[in-house]
């Protein structure tokens, strides 16, 4: 059984008033379901739902809900977060049967350095953050890894690349991409020319001097000797 407990109130009222009072009060409203069972309403508190959360399995944290004197293994199955401020303003949680699979989303992680692909100043892009995986609860990852070290360039990595743990299954296309190398680009800023500065060239590449240009220069030489006296 998980070691994280929740405790849960199910005698709240329904709508969007009673739940914004339930907010202020520091509680999220959600709802219980799966397994056959019927949905239930819940509440939880909200510091106690974040440290739940706050661990490495993240979403995929195994929680133990107390819901009216029962004990129930749950996932959270969705989080919904306020569009402006961000603050989760709804959970689902999903009841789970710890010797049934269940099919979830696990964060991917690349690790290595590719070397020879950072010779040939090329750069490996990340297609894919998340992959999705079967296991049962217990053996859900926190986190799967896929190793670049040996990429070069013109390589690409698919999530049937992903080395998976025993007891987890690839839920998803193996061909999914995950990474793929280019070249870096650099973007090269070009320095303003100021048009009256400009100077136009002949076919050797020399300045071309008009007689219109000596008049202003000597006109320059002319004010300047006149200050200077």
């Amino acid at each position: 059984m998980a070691d994280l407990i929740l405790k849960t109130e199910t005698q709240r009222e329904l709508g969007t008033r009673p739940s914004r009072r339930l907010r202020r009060s520091g509680h999220i409203p959600g709802v219980v379901y799966g397994l056959g069972g019927d949905s239930v309403a819940v509440a939880v508190d909200a510091r106690e739902l974040w440290s739940a959360l706050n661990t490495d399995a993240g979403l995929n944290a195994l929680l133990t809900l107390e819901v009216d004197g029962d004990r129930q293994l749950s996932l959270v199955k969705e989080l919904q977060h306020h569009p402006v401020r961000n603050e989760v303003i709804h959970v689902d949680f999903i009841r789970v049967d710890a010797d049934v699979a269940v099919e979830v989303e696990v964060r991917l992680v690349l690790e290595g350095e590719a070397t020879q692909v950072n010779n040939e100043d090329g750069v490996v892009d990340q297609a894919a953050f998340t992959v999705r995986v079967l296991a049962k609860p217990e053996a859900i990852p926190n986190e799967l890894t896929i190793d670049i070290s040996e990429m070069t360039m013109g390589d690409t990595l698919r999530t049937g690349d992903i080395e998976l743990p025993e007891g987890v299954e690839l839920a998803g296309d193996p061909e999914e991409l995950v990474a793929s190398t280019s070249i870096a680009v650099i973007e090269i800023e070009e320095p303003e020319v100021d048009e009256e500065l400009e100077v136009e060239l002949d076919e050797d590449g020399q300045p071309i001097v008009r007689e219109d240009d000596d008049e202003e220069a000597e006109a320059d030489a002319d004010a300047s000797e006149d200050a200077e006296s």
